[in-house]
């Protein structure tokens, strides 16, 4: 535990109520000559931006992030020595209410962790024959200034009139400023290194920027994104200009603020005048793609907007396209949807009046997560919160960090993350260390559940979340599918029994291994005695139900076969749409295609009715939406209360995408032993995937070129891999292929090749597939109408040919047909 006997928190002298500025925080020290080293360290309670001497430290926004408080605070160091000057220097902080002070959840409750905002700080001084240090403390002074009125779910108000010029400077007057108060925390909580800061990460030019029908600016930033807008404007003083947030437009070109809730995500800045002012949020962010501009004078054009996209540091580590566009976008959404909700925390979703960390949702992206982005700082910072957590509430919460009003109690798919995250981070990393950190969280939770198994070991009684947000689930009742979620809880169970064997046998835990092994044994038995037929039917005849009995290895041989054979008349009788919730729709893809289903995958795949992977795609989605039609056919919103636009978990089928599409998939911890087995399907004629392992790059190419299936695949040093070709005569698996790259090219079987003949009497859902030929489409269109939105047809319009959308357009010709079926028929697509 690091000590810190220089410095306290300190804050103003009465608690935060709603609409109050934020605390602007200053105090002038002279530093002696001969430094050698400078460091600042600073953290807070709400949302805190370091000063020194006038200049901005450090690239860090939205810090200290969000942890649980009262356990763990995260406090960020910068090297300030060329900041700092021999003689008088002024040390100074702006603190606003963050999520430690301000509204959470749908309740708007305030004042979760602290009645006020709170600064600490620290700034060391190292000379050759000794150090000084500079603490947060009474000797501080603290104002207001023009950051007003500030709210992670409200947005922020800038007065630039009222800033005080110079008040972070040395010798500025602040007599009439009030003396800081000590405010009490228990240091001990403080952590450094605690998790990766959340920066700036992308900046974005509008795409458009129009006239509504009701006479408002509205600015389309071409992607639903998790930020803020940066604005430059020259004006008069006290002009005041209002940015208000929203994911959608309405059909008639309006703001659509439902899904935002109670949410007002609305920022406003007063212009000081006198010149040229850019100004951002600071104590704020949205989830947004649309932003009405109100109150702008003169012409707004897009030179003076942008918006900035935030996220917590992590390096990018997975990469797949496919040459079907939609679902290329389909995977791309997905990525935008995992950044856009990594803010410090995890969230379901960044818009509206939650973004919680719920851990259902992490549980069921995980294994895409840990493919596209390095996350072993930023989850393993947030399972420490979870333990934290879950110590001090006796079980796993719902949401971590938890500040829900409803107590928690152990339910499968969401308190089972503290056992199946540090085994999928383990399995990605292959670094023991992390179970080790986790593994006391862990055997808790499972001493914890078996507590309330029966005789029989079943988990059978108590609250469960189910195969949450099961299409077929009442609106009012998100819970309530066709599911038996006493099903999803004892399936969900023999997962997390086996993987916590495996953690203690990895640890050394030799004890634990057998008592969880026998574990895992008894509680599956229980599950096949209670819910399988000698045959290897379900008694609840979900397509969710035999997805968790066939991935979670529940079944034999000879009842797995009858398993998938039934999910696929299932699969088939939904018309390939959707049936699965949170439970079963990371698994449904793989349950198929792992019983000798995978047409049916692909059909599942590749469906845009509703509910379906891509449906959302087909109407302009560029993120993952929490329910697959949150936007209906016409354009209006679903309005169930529950329709984020951008909320990752269901774009947990990436995982296969990577696996099964791609054709890359580990098979052993830390990749040492991997597979490369791509499997085609769907009209789909080629595929990349890339991913920067621990132990470097790992990739597989595949392409159809003609009447030859091409493969390149390369393998990082340290592992080996074993290649299965996809269509190959002869059936070839390459075994013990090394390190470096690889290439096969070989005929495809007799008729494999014969192509798609597309006409202009084609769905153009269907020429959606093909990326190449619905290119040349785009290029022929984009000749002939200029700026018509093709690409953004909604589902119904992408239901019909290209010659009843296109050819009815006021001014088709001739020509333009013409050019259309030069496209449509220069290229073939292999069946």
């Amino acid at each position: 535990m690091t000590h810190y006997p220089h410095s306290v928190f300190i804050s103003g002298p009465l608690p935060a109520e709603p609409g109050d500025p934020a605390l602007y925080f200053r105090k002038d020290s002279t530093v002696g000559a001969g430094f050698r080293r400078a460091s600042l360290k600073v953290t807070g309670l709400g949302l805190v931006e370091p000063w020194l001497n006038g200049e901005r430290v450090g690239d860090e926004v939205l810090a200290p992030g969000w942890t649980s408080y009262g356990h763990r605070l995260y406090v960020s160091k910068h090297d300030v020595k060329d900041l700092l000057v021999e003689g008088v220097n002024a040390l100074g902080a702006i603190a606003g209410e963050g999520w430690a002070v301000g509204p959470l959840t749908w309740e708007n409750k305030r004042h979760n962790y602290a009645d006020r905002p709170a600064l600490f700080a620290e700034l060391k001084l190292e000379f050759d024959d000794r150090t000084e240090t500079i603490g947060s403390g009474p000797d501080f002074s603290v104002g207001r200034g023009a950051v007003g009125a500030n709210g992670i779910y409200a947005g922020e108000e800038y007065d630039a009139r009222l800033e005080p010029l110079g008040w972070a400077e040395a010798g500025f007057d602040d007599s009439d400023w009030s003396a800081a108060r000590p405010f009490e925390w228990h240091l001990e909580t403080l952590v450094e290194n605690a998790a990766p800061p959340i920066r700036r990460m992308e900046e974005l030019a509008p795409e458009s920027i129009s006239i509504s029908p009701s006479g408002r600016t509205i600015v389309d930033f071409g992607q639903n994104i998790t930020g803020w807008v940066r604005l430059t404007i020259e004006g008069e003083a006290g002009q005041c200009v209002t940015l208000r947030h929203a994911e959608l437009l309405t059909p008639e070109g309006e703001l659509e603020t439902e899904t935002l809730r109670s949410a007002s995500a609305a920022d406003r800045y007063t212009l000081r005048g006198g010149g040229p002012e850019t100004w951002e949020p600071r104590f704020t962010f949205h989830g947004f793609r649309y932003v009405e501009v109100d109150g702008w004078r003169g012409e707004l054009t897009a030179g003076a907007l942008r918006a900035v996209v935030v996220h917590s540091e992590m390096d990018r580590t997975g990469w797949f396209e496919t040459s079907d566009l939609l679902v290329t976008r389909l995977h791309q959404n997905t990525v935008r949807s995992m950044r856009g909700n990594f803010v410090g925390v995890p969230t379901d979703c960044s818009q509206r009046d939650e973004g919680l960390g719920w851990t259902g949702d992490l549980k069921a992206f995980t294994p895409t997560a840990t493919f596209l982005y390095d996350v072993r700082d930023v989850l393993g910072s947030w399972l420490q919160d979870l333990a934290a957590e879950q110590k001090a509430a006796g079980t796993v919460p719902w949401t971590v960090p938890d500040v829900l009003s409803t107590p928690s109690a152990p339910t499968a798919l969401w308190s089972d993350v503290a056992v199946s995250l540090p085994w999928a981070l383990y399995e990605e990393y292959c670094d023991p260390g992390i179970l080790r950190r986790s593994y006391e969280s862990m055997s808790d939770f499972m001493r914890d559940v078996v507590h309330k198994l029966d005789t029989n070991g079943l988990w059978g009684s108590g609250f469960q979340f189910g195969d949450w947000l099961d299409p077929d689930a009442p609106a009012e009742n998100p819970a309530g599918g066709k599911t038996d979620r006493y099903l999803v809880a004892c399936a969900y169970l023999c997962k997390t029994t086996r993987e916590l064997a495996a953690a203690a046998e990895v640890l050394g835990e030799a004890s634990d291994a057998a008592h969880y092994s026998t574990l895992a044994k008894r509680v599956r038995m229980a599950f096949r005695r209670e819910f399988v037929t000698e045959s290897g039917r379900l008694v609840s005849e979900s397509a969710t139900a035999y997805a968790l009995a066939i991935m979670f290895g529940i079944l034999d041989d000879q009842q797995l076969a009858k398993a998938g054979a039934r999910l696929a008349e299932l699969v088939a009788a939904s018309g390939f749409t959707i049936s699965t919730g949170f439970a079963g729709t990371p698994l449904i893809t793989d349950a198929l295609s792992s019983t000798g289903h995978l047409d049916e995958a692909y059909e599942l795949l590749l469906q845009t009715k509703r509910p379906s992977f891509l449906y959302p795609v087909t109407m302009g989605a560029t993120t993952i939406w929490e329910r697959w039609d949150s936007v209906l056919p016409d354009g209006t919103l679903n309005s169930t209360g529950m329709t984020s636009l951008n909320h990752y978990a269901l774009g947990a089928v990436a995982d296969w995408l990577h696996r099964v599409v791609g054709g890359l998939a580990r098979t052993s911890a830390g990749w040492r032993t991997l597979t490369i087995a791509p499997q085609p399907g769907g009209g789909i004629t080629s595929a990349r995937v890339a991913h920067d392992t621990v132990l470097g790059r790992a990739s597989a190419d595949w392409r159809i070129e003609g009447t030859e299936f091409v493969l390149d695949a390369e393998v990082p040093e340290g592992a080996v891999a074993t290649v299965r070709l996809p269509l190959h005569p002869d059936g070839n698996v390459e075994e013990n292929v090394g390190a470096g790259s690889h290439s096969w090219r070989y005929a495809l079987p007799v008729g494999y090749g014969d192509a798609i003949k597309y006409t202009m009497d084609t769905p153009m859902k269907e020429i959606m597939k093909n990326e190449m030929v619905w290119s040349g489409v785009r290029d022929v269109m984009s000749r002939y109408f200029p700026g018509v939105p093709l690409d953004a047809a909604g589902a119904q319009i992408a239901e019909m040919s290209l010659g009843m959308v296109v050819l009815r357009l006021p001014g088709a010709s001739a020509e333009l047909e013409r050019d259309l079926k030069a496209v449509l028929t220069l290229e073939g697509v292999p069946a």
